[in-house]
């Protein structure tokens, strides 16, 4: 029994060997960016790990983060285990990084009815970037295509063009001028047609790829990965940071309510780890600041609106150029900034003016409600003696003398009495 121990060992483990998945399938359809690069990453190292035969990407996004797509196509490059990037399903596009990454990887098929190309670099706002600084970005663009293009046996100049001229190419061009390798119609069709040639790898070596059959391991956003694709979304950003301080606002306004403060830090942090994932610019969190700045002022100084109007002016320029990305998908839309900037603004001046008016306003309870109270004498004042204010009878000392029902002002409380001074009102009978 124990002789066969060993080998029932063995034949378990080439069951399960046998039984993995040959294929581990992802699916891309958002912007590229930190998070893009992790999932990417784990399913490069799940594959690796397994000895698996391919790594199939099904790609669809309008671009990203430059040094994102950078990450990602290091670890294509290095990865042991051939990249299948398939740009589907109809009606989509890689544009942009996505076309960089499609062309760093072993085999780039397309599906009917997409497109792919326009990879010129541009400003934060999707301007051109004018002069040396221009020409600087795309030549090191240009490059940094013609280092892995030319490896993967492409077309260079054709795949230069999307940086230098923003050219975009159907499927059936791409195919035609030597972008892609296939245009297949679904998975398994792909999977065919890579198995009657074989595929040349970024090391100079050739293997063949039989997929077809072969089981896929799907590999799904995990938990964390869809919280932060959620957070690092640049509108959810934005609110989170502008509510965040509000609320840590409203808890200096009200020590102990902990309520707002906790919200507030709590939204704050977020606001901040989802930024230093992205392109941010500080001067912009600068005019959001100032712009609370102005909300304060126009509450103390009552400016009939024109500090308030400029702060939530600044509301919007601030959350419009909050993230520095250089695709509209990765900014903060006009309609969040203004949907979210003028409501706030205007709460926000009002809870202020709430607060500053509490503060100024006279206390009308307790001893400091006493200071400046008119009381009626209960008895003469010579000059000591008892008066009624706020429904009780104090002892009271006056600074002349005062006859019953007179009426007198307080001026100081010391302990159980009154300092009091005769009023120039006319008697009240008690």
């Amino acid at each position: 029994m124990r002789r066969c121990f060993p080998v029932l060992l063995f034949w378990l483990f080439i069951v399960s060997a046998s039984a993995s998945a040959d294929v581990v399938k992802i699916v891309v359809n958002d912007t590229i960016q930190p998070v893009s690069v992790g999932r990417i990453e784990r399913a490069l190292e799940l594959a690796a790990s397994r000895k698996d035969d391919a790594v199939l990407i099904e790609l669809s996004t309008p671009g990203g983060l430059m040094n994102s797509t950078q990450e990602i196509i290091q670890k294509i490059l290095a990865s042991p285990v051939p990249v299948i990037i398939y740009v589907s399903p109809s009606g989509t596009h890689a544009a942009s990084a996505g076309f960089f990454i499609l062309e760093s990887a072993d085999v780039a098929a397309m599906a009917p009815g997409t497109n792919i190309g326009a990879a010129h670099p541009v400003g934060p706002l999707g301007e051109d970037i004018k002069g040396a600084m221009g020409q600087k970005v795309e030549n090191d663009a240009a490059a940094f295509m013609r280092s892995f293009v030319s490896k993967r046996g492409r077309n260079v100049d054709v795949a230069e063009s999307t940086v230098r001229q923003s050219k975009s190419f159907t499927e059936i061009e791409a195919l035609s001028q030597n972008l892609i390798d296939y245009i297949a119609a679904n998975e398994q069709d792909l999977f065919k047609q890579i198995a009657t040639k074989p595929i040349k790898r970024f090391d100079g070596k050739t293997l063949t790829l039989n997929l077809v059959g072969k089981p896929e391991k799907f590999l799904d956003q995990t938990l964390k990965e869809r919280i932060l694709s959620w957070i690092i979304n640049p509108n959810v950003a934005s609110v989170l940071l502008m509510i965040g301080i509000m609320a840590l606002y409203a808890e200096f306004n009200h020590p102990g309510a902990v309520v707002p403060g906790t919200v507030g830090v709590v939204f704050i942090l977020l606001a901040v780890f989802a930024l230093n994932l992205l392109p941010t610019r500080f001067a912009a969190v600068v005019l959001i600041l100032a712009a609370f700045v102005l909300f304060a002022l126009e509450a103390k100084f009552a400016t009939h609106g024109v500090l308030a109007m400029g702060g939530i002016t600044m509301l919007v320029l601030g959350s419009l150029l909050l993230v520095d990305a250089p695709i509209p998908e990765m900014r903060v839309k006009l309609s969040t900034a203004l949907a979210v900037s003028v409501p706030l603004g205007i709460i926000t001046v009002f809870l202020m003016t709430i607060a500053i008016r509490a503060r100024r306003s006279k206390v009308v309870t307790g001893v400091e409600g006493l200071i400046g109270a008119v009381a009626v004498a209960q008895t003469a004042l010579a000059p000591v003696g008892k008066v009624f204010v706020h429904g009780e009878i104090w002892d009271a000392v006056s600074s002349a003398s005062v006859a019953p029902g007179e009426r007198v002002r307080v001026r100081k409380v010391e302990g159980l009495e009154l300092s009091v001074e005769p009023e120039t009102t006319p008697k009240v009978n008690s």
